[in-house]
């Protein structure tokens, strides 16, 4: 789902628009498209509008990579004790990976650079890793019992309670 994304992004943002481009100039036609082709510049009608987008939108793919390694990282740990794992990030919010995963899509496909595919597959990546974070926690559930529906009872899925942030050390 993932790559599927990644291919329709790029392919949208550089295949289709280069192409409609060159056809257009073939064809002597000249589209009205001012401050880059940005959607966010286009709005509102300036290019600052579209630098402050893709400072945004970084900085959430920023976030979600750091996410998504710190998760993977406190999960490899876990297994090769054969613990549930429960602090560190994992305290804030148990699925960081897919935590990590909405921000960097939101970022780079909604905030920075949102086109027709993105903003459809974005619900739908949301939508795929939920029932993926569901079908795992039914096996954290087996394997581990009243101590993970515990652990589920005090830390959310995928977005942290601020209180919970403000209290936790990394």
């Amino acid at each position: 789902m993932l790559q599927a994304f990644i291919i329709a992004f790029y392919a949208e943002m550089y295949g289709f628009p280069l192409t409609i481009y060159f056809l257009t100039r073939f064809f002597g036609l000249d589209l009205a498209w001012n401050e880059g082709g940005n959607l966010w510049a286009q709005l509102f009608g300036t290019p600052t509008a579209h630098v402050i987008a893709m400072l945004l939108g970084y900085s959430l793919v920023f976030v979600g990579a750091t996410l998504v390694a710190e998760g993977w990282r406190r999960i490899h740990q876990a297994r090769r004790r054969e613990t549930l794992m429960t602090d560190g990030i994992y305290a804030i919010v148990r699925h960081p990976q897919h935590t990590g995963l909405f921000l960097i899509v939101f970022g780079e496909g909604v905030v920075h650079w949102p086109t027709i595919v993105s903003l459809i597959a974005f619900p739908v990546i949301v939508l795929a890793y939920t029932l993926l974070a569901l079908k795992e926690e039914r096996q954290m559930l087996e394997q581990f019992g009243d101590e993970y529906r515990a652990y589920r009872q005090h830390v959310p899925m995928f977005i942290p309670r601020l209180n919970k942030l403000q209290q936790q050390e990394f």
